[in-house]
């Protein structure tokens, strides 16, 4: 499912590469344990601008930055390199909206959170 038919990585794989360095950096900044957060960020909106293959078994790498940080969403963006290189292969928009985990409506964030997002901002 990773590489399509001509032999590059699949389109789709980019959006869950986003999905995935986001999620991590929540979780290596302590924002987000996924199993016990009350509060939890959901994917409102997502896209992808392709500028060069990514090929397997070559390793991925994402950039992070926060383009605007409101009371309750965040709109990243994610850069992904291939291997070593230094220029992107892709560049992508991510855009969640913190919500309470029981009920999906969104809630503020605290002001721990908002300054700890905000180190990614310009």
């Amino acid at each position: 499912m990773d590489v399509d038919i001509y032999g590059h990585v699949n389109n789709v794989q980019y959006l869950s590469y986003f999905d995935t360095a986001v999620n991590a950096w929540y979780v290596e900044n302590g924002l987000l344990d996924p199993v016990k957060s009350s509060q939890i960020f959901l994917v409102v909106e997502t896209g992808c601008h392709y500028f060069a293959e990514l090929t397997f078994p070559s390793s991925v790498a994402a950039g992070l930055k926060i383009e605007k940080l409101g009371s309750s969403s965040v709109v990243f963006r994610v850069g992904l390199f291939s291997g070593e290189d230094t220029a992107t292969a892709a560049h992508g928009r991510f855009v969640h909206v913190h919500v309470d985990r029981a009920s999906r409506r969104p809630a503020p964030m605290d002001e721990t959170k908002r300054r700890t997002l905000a180190a990614l901002m310009d």
